[in-house]
């Protein structure tokens, strides 16, 4: 049959400095759909009192089991699930971490899809970039941009990313305690190794926000007939007679998988959001700055 979708523009996990080029290429648009995207959003706001980040949630970070009772803030406490403390430290040393995943399964864009992940991933950390900005706040990009406090900060994100070969490497730089970070990836690696990282990460005293970034075909499954599938990351094949017999099995596992990791970050205090590549990217922008917001996450939001 058909093929349902490609890896744009490629697929190959060799081709590192060719998949820099393009990343390259593309950053301009990139950046300027970014800022339609954030005037969009912003034009909504105008108006209506709406805190943000910057303003009073950063004086909050989850309370540890063995910290002092008599520093938990129960009136934060009381509008979520979790116990916060009141901590000068964590707004005065306060920085946020961008980072959108280039691992090659990132590529992947179906028929049904406007966009790759990878673009759509980078135009929310870019419209992040310059909405948390606007706010005051430091930014970094690890292993790209140290964090800086300036207006101009997305821009800065994307002339770095213009000149860096990326890694298929999860984020691992020397974090600050109390900083936060938001993670913009497929999460296609095996869901353990997932988990792990983000607990190191956690561990570190690190707040995190996960934005899952998933093309509609993996969820749709649109398969039938004879078909091959390949792990754009491994190479391996796997060759399916009747494609349309795995779905319903395959629909189970996609979504107790999903499940699984939106769990494991709501035990953690981290945020979950899923965003598919057909829906508005600023859907997704609005539910994870409402979440760096400070704004309860009663359930998985899925935009």
């Amino acid at each position: 049959m058909a093929a349902i979708g490609k890896a744009h523009p490629l697929t190959d996990s060799q081709s590192a400095l060719l998949r820099a080029r393009q990343r390259a290429a593309l950053m301009p648009d990139l950046l300027v759909e970014a800022r339609r995207i954030v005037a969009t959003v912003t034009a909504g706001w105008h108006g209506r009192r709406r805190r943000g980040a910057g303003e009073n949630f950063w004086q909050f970070r989850p309370f540890v089991e063995g910290e002092p009772v008599s520093r938990i803030d129960w009136r934060r406490s009381a509008r979520d699930d979790h116990v916060y403390l009141r901590d000068r430290e964590w707004e005065a040393a306060h920085t946020v971490w961008l980072w959108a995943d280039p691992s090659p399964s990132m590529m992947y864009q179906s028929r049904t899809a406007a966009v790759s992940k990878e673009s759509r991933a980078l135009v929310l950390v870019l419209a992040l970039a310059e909405l948390l900005a606007r706010a005051g706040e430091r930014i970094g990009y690890p292993g790209v941009l140290q964090p800086v406090s300036a207006r101009n900060a997305a821009e800065r994100i994307a002339a770095a990313l213009m000149t860096h070969r990326p890694h298929d490497s999860f984020p691992d730089a020397h974090f600050r305690r109390f900083s936060e970070i938001v993670i913009a990836s497929d999460f296609l690696d095996p869901l353990p190794d997932v988990m792990e990282r983000i607990d190191i990460l956690a561990r570190r005293g690190m707040r995190g926000h996960l934005i899952e970034i998933y093309d509609p075909a993996e969820e749709d499954f649109p398969y039938a007939g004879r078909t091959e599938f390949r792990d754009p990351e491994s190479g391996q094949r796997l060759t399916a007679g009747r494609a349309e017999a795995l779905k319903e099995e395959y629909g189970r596992l996609y979504t107790a998988r999903r499940s699984t990791l939106s769990d494991h970050c709501r035990r953690l205090g981290w945020s979950f959001v899923s965003h598919r590549t057909d829906r508005l990217a600023s859907e997704a922008l609005v539910a994870i700055h409402g979440r760096l917001g400070g704004l309860p996450q009663t359930q998985r939001s899925a935009v």
